[in-house]
């Protein structure tokens, strides 16, 4: 049986033993697992303490107290997060720390689970975050494997992730308890986190719906002759919600009538992607410009923005599968990291290019070169 390393940090010794209790016999089982994952606890009542058994022994998962002896436990998040620790987080909280949680969980910790927690909500956390781990192993494991044994999975975990997730569950129960009290103003921050969850549950479940149908070749094409630029101000338009929101202006410029034999759904997941990227990943009050000509016997579109930009070391793993570049000013940002990957992919049925140019601060631009037949 496989074995996750877990780490408790907490100065309350019932806490540390409590958990050492819960999870001594626990096992996490998984449709394609070929065995149940249990669990080895190690216990650390300071932050010191935690940072020391960090750096001597692999972890997988810690169970980190908000508040400790010492340095506190958004310090310990902090060291974490800077040696780019391979591992999931989870904050101890009492409700009186709340708002500290949350902050918390906008810093990279996975979410948090608040006391007096009964042995059931524990092991409910702790199985999820299981389950992730073991999806993301499997993704990792199907990029060198059959295409259709990827199929099989993420057919499989979209099915799972159609389900409310075990977090936003408990935050409808805190609510249904009146655990913070009477008052709608006293749960805003579960709403819109809760809200914020759902939400990119929805796109991934998308997104992945497009991604299974791609790799399995199972999705029918209907190539047809595209009115290019009517295609384009289309979706330019369906954005407009997103763009008012984050007032950035989108202009298309395509001063003459261009034509492309292909499939309307594909060219629209194409120009979807890029276009809600340039927006979402804007600066307030930003720019994008897309841009159509033909030259030859070619057809070009350029999607340009003002927005936040990348390192030139993060444009060259863009359009790997559930690639996401993680930063101080993405981490707000949803999205499953699908949405490039499948836009390289359905332009590779077209044997055409995507290539991208980007510059911290000052923006981004993807440009797309599809090559017609005489």
């Amino acid at each position: 049986m496989e074995k996750l390393n877990l780490l408790v940090v907490d100065d309350e010794p019932g806490i540390r033993s409590g958990v050492a209790r819960i999870l001594e016999n626990y096992t996490v089982s998984y449709p394609f697992m070929d065995e149940d994952i249990g669990f080895e606890v190690d216990l650390a009542e300071t932050g010191e303490e935690a940072l020391e058994i960090l750096e001597s022994k692999k972890m997988d998962i810690v169970l980190l107290d908000n508040k400790l002896p010492g340095i506190q436990g958004i310090e310990v998040l902090e060291h974490i997060n800077q040696q780019n620790m391979d591992l999931v987080v989870v904050m101890i909280t009492s409700y009186a720390s709340l708002e500290l949680a949350v902050k918390a969980t906008r810093q990279g910790a996975y979410d948090f689970v608040p006391k007096p927690f009964t042995p059931k909500e524990l092991r409910a956390s702790i199985e999820t975050i299981t389950k992730q781990r073991f999806l993301r192993q499997m993704t990792q494991k199907m990029n060198v494997e059959g295409r259709q044994v990827r199929f099989q999975f993420l057919s499989v975990l979209s099915h799972e992730l159609k389900a409310p997730i075990n977090a936003v569950e408990g935050y409808l129960q805190m609510m249904q308890d009146k655990r913070f009290g009477e008052r709608m103003d006293d749960y805003a921050d579960i709403v819109s986190r809760s809200l914020h969850r759902i939400q990119g549950m929805r796109n991934l479940i998308m997104d992945m719906l497009d991604f299974t149908r791609i790799e399995s070749g199972k999705k029918k094409r209907k190539l047809e002759r595209i009115k290019l630029c009517e295609l384009v101000q289309q979706c330019i338009d369906s954005f407009q919600p997103l763009s008012i929101q984050k007032d950035v202006d989108v202009y298309l410029n395509c001063s003459e009538k261009i034509g492309l034999e292909a499939d309307r759904q594909e060219l629209e997941i194409i120009m979807n992607n890029l276009i809600s990227n340039a927006v979402k990943y804007n600066k307030q009050g930003g720019r994008v410009d897309i841009n159509l000509r033909r030259e030859e016997d070619r057809v070009i579109i350029s999607v340009e923005d003002t927005g936040i930009g990348m390192e030139k070391e993060d444009t060259e793993k863009l359009f790997e599968d559930f690639m996401r570049i993680k930063s101080e000013q993405t981490k707000d940002i949803s999205g499953s990291g699908l949405g490039l990957s499948i836009v390289k992919k359905l332009l590779d049925l077209y044997g055409a290019t995507i290539s991208v140019e980007s510059e911290p601060g000052q923006g981004s631009s993807f440009t797309l070169v599809f090559k017609e037949d005489d």
